[in-house]
């Protein structure tokens, strides 16, 4: 059996063939901004040309009505909103499949947790177009807001008295510092690879992962999402100034390390779809 794994991004959909718990393939769409509708369909049948499914998970971002299977808000991908998931999967592969439905967050922190084979809590955070997190205990996820763990891209993070502002209104949002969008109009190309720990991008996420050790007392911390998996090589140093002086709640011996690749949510919710079938 081959359970599709469907993570619709901020700039393009990408997907994971999931057989017998093992990765049988992935793929990515062409890339878009702020789609619309069609656009999601057309991306979702890119991905999955050419493969015979059984099952089909998807993943995004935004806020999730699960009663009506809808996104009712989602900044970065218009054309997911007031849409039934339901019926955009139906457009791109035909009907009769009911996908199964997780966050982008919690689609990615189910995969680490899972290859990386983890105990006890990790937080993971989706640094990308958006920023989203999620909190992963034993293989089960902490919800505090819906099915989040709270909304932590737009926890303010302000660094001084005239903060930027993030693409829901809020200002000194971690998303306004570190999404792909403000790093870009900041830095240009190759945004990610130009950040230094004095950026304020790299200050605010340290910033708010000292807040997360003092809210959910994490074992482990993983940067992942297109920003985060491109941070490795700041690791060391942004563990170093989280760790300066930090509250004696957080746990002793707590790790940080970024994600592998850009498939982590799609080969999540494939899991995930494998797993309730």
């Amino acid at each position: 059996m081959i359970s599709l794994g469907i993570d619709i991004g901020g700039t393009s959909v990408k997907a994971a063939g999931v057989r017998d718990g093992q990765v049988a393939w992935t793929a990515s769409s062409s890339r878009y901004r702020r789609p619309k509708t069609e656009q999601i369909v057309e991306a979702i049948r890119e991905v999955a040309a050419g493969h015979e499914v059984d099952a089909v998970g998807v993943c995004c971002p935004g806020l999730l009505d699960r009663t009506r299977r809808v996104i009712t808000l989602s900044v970065n991908v218009p054309g997911l909103v007031d849409v039934p998931l339901d019926d955009i999967v139906a457009r791109a592969l035909g009907a009769g499949r009911t996908p199964a439905i997780l966050s982008d967050a919690n689609a990615m922190g189910y995969d680490v947790y899972a290859n990386r084979r983890l105990a006890g809590r990790l937080l993971c955070l989706s640094l990308g177009t958006g920023v989203g997190a999620s909190v992963v205990d034993d293989g089960k996820f902490l919800h505090v807001s819906g099915e989040s763990p709270g909304h932590f891209g737009q926890l303010d993070v302000s660094l001084d008295e005239n903060p930027p502002v993030g693409p829901d209104g809020g200002a000194g949002s971690l998303e306004a510092y570190i999404g792909a969008a403000a790093l870009a109009a900041r830095h240009g190309e190759g945004a990610v690879e130009k950040l230094t720990t004095a950026d304020p991008a790299i200050r605010a996420l340290v910033r708010a992962i000292r807040i997360a050790h003092a809210i959910y007392r994490p074992q482990h911390v993983c940067l992942a999402g297109g920003v985060g998996i491109r941070l490795a090589g700041l690791v060391a140093e942004i563990r170093e100034a989280v760790a300066k002086d930090l509250t004696r709640v957080a746990r002793e011996g707590w790790t940080l390390f970024t994600g592998e690749d850009d498939f982590h949510a799609a080969r999540g919710v494939g899991r995930w779809a494998a797993e309730l079938r």
